[in-house]
């Protein structure tokens, strides 16, 4: 079986976390999520509440928040270095074998792999947001607010350093709208595109 990487962005309250779980037992491939921070954490020294605040999100909803980050002498942020740092460790983590990888500008930074196939899962609002609020335990307007929050620091992060838009379809082969389709079907229209391509 050839190599094959699955990257996996999505807004909050998709249910694509679920789905790169699910599509990675049914390929049986390794699920990096959680394990990244870890790694990021190790290689920097950061602690990992640290590195799960950087590696994803901006660091306010706004983004000239970037412009006030302390530098060191070279320019380099803390958000920079871990962000060096977390490109390593996806690259690395795709060197070693089918894999699916969830975030943190993954699609990204394998753009070039040509083993790589990059999925956006999206959803509508009320969806998002019951889901949101059965996860969570929130009302529906906490979950609304949390979903916004949370898509709006994850496109700032992507788009200051990608220099590409969050969840434009030119930068994947495949968007899945899970309100439409359901968590199963999207599940597996992935399992199904890996097939097809081998």
């Amino acid at each position: 079986m050839k190599k094959t990487i699955i990257t996996i962005s999505r807004e909050f309250g998709s249910g694509g976390h679920f789905i790169g779980e699910e599509v990675a037992k049914r390929m049986n491939i390794p699920y990096y999520d959680k394990d990244i921070i870890f790694q990021i954490a190790e290689k920097t020294g950061y602690s990992e509440s640290f590195i799960q605040e950087q590696s994803e999100y901006a660091p306010s909803k706004n983004l000239f928040a970037y412009a006030f980050v302390g530098r060191d002498r070279t320019g380099s942020s803390l958000s920079d270095q871990v962000y060096v740092a977390q490109t390593q460790v996806i690259r690395d983590l795709a060197q070693k074998g089918s894999c699916v990888i969830i975030g943190r500008c993954a699609d990204y930074i394998l753009k070039d792999d040509p083993d790589a196939y990059h999925i956006f899962i999206c959803g509508n609002e009320s969806e998002k947001i019951a889901r949101t609020q059965k996860l969570f335990d929130l009302s529906e307007k906490e979950a609304r607010n949390m979903n916004q929050d949370m898509d709006k620091k994850r496109r700032l992060h992507y788009e200051y350093y990608t220099d590409r838009k969050w969840g434009d379809f030119k930068n994947h082969c495949m968007i899945l709208n899970t309100s439409v389709l359901g968590l199963e079907r999207c599940i597996q229209y992935i399992v199904e595109l890996i097939e097809v391509a081998e």
